[in-house]
């Protein structure tokens, strides 16, 4: 069996888990979000698209941040719960990810042979800040791993991992459904 095959059937796999539990806001997302960055490290890696493969790490230890941010902060509590993303921290996570995003290019662009630095830039800066918003549980991190998800299953599929693309096209549906659901937990 193609080992890429493997790497994108148990990636898929465990991100669906992983949607599943971002889904219900339920802790156990970071500790698959420790363990699925490693089998998607790998498949990236083996296609070229190194800022995403890169990106796996930080996932890793934004698993380890998460877990324990989670922990520190009961569901019941106000800093526990789902919220809105203050406009101050919205501008500073916007500012963030322009910088990131350029950073990012211009080291693809000028230190490997990426063929798509641009897009990988791009979704590699929106995950980041994605991510930080998840450990915060701002209800707008769906939106942006919306834009994530579009770009990374049109990435995914030019470069020739078209089962980890079609996870990233379910991913699109579930981002819209997970901010229904959030922004209706955010009402109550």
């Amino acid at each position: 069996m193609d080992w890429g095959l493997v790497l994108q059937i148990v990636g898929t796999t465990l991100g669906l888990i992983y949607l599943w539990l971002e889904y219900r806001a339920d802790i156990w997302v970071w500790l698959v979000g420790m363990i699925m960055p490693l089998v998607h490290g790998a498949l990236y890696l083996s296609r070229g698209i190194y800022a995403d493969a890169a990106m796996q790490l930080y996932y890793v230890a934004a698993g380890i941040y998460g877990w324990i941010v989670w922990r520190k902060r009961p569901k019941h509590t106000a800093a526990g719960r789902i919220r809105r993303t203050p406009a101050r921290i919205a501008v500073r996570l916007a500012a963030a990810y322009a910088v990131l995003h350029v950073a990012i290019y211009m080291f693809l662009s000028y230190c490997t042979d990426s063929r798509v630095p641009f897009w990988d830039s791009m979704s590699t800066a929106l995950s980041i800040v994605a991510m930080f918003m998840l450990s915060r549980k701002y209800v707008e991190q769906w939106l942006v791993w919306l834009a994530v998800d579009m770009i990374s299953a049109g990435l995914y599929m030019y470069k020739g991992i078209p089962i980890t693309s079609g996870l990233y096209i379910l991913y699109c549906i579930l981002a819209v459904a997970g901010y229904m659901r959030w922004r209706k937990e955010l009402q109550k």
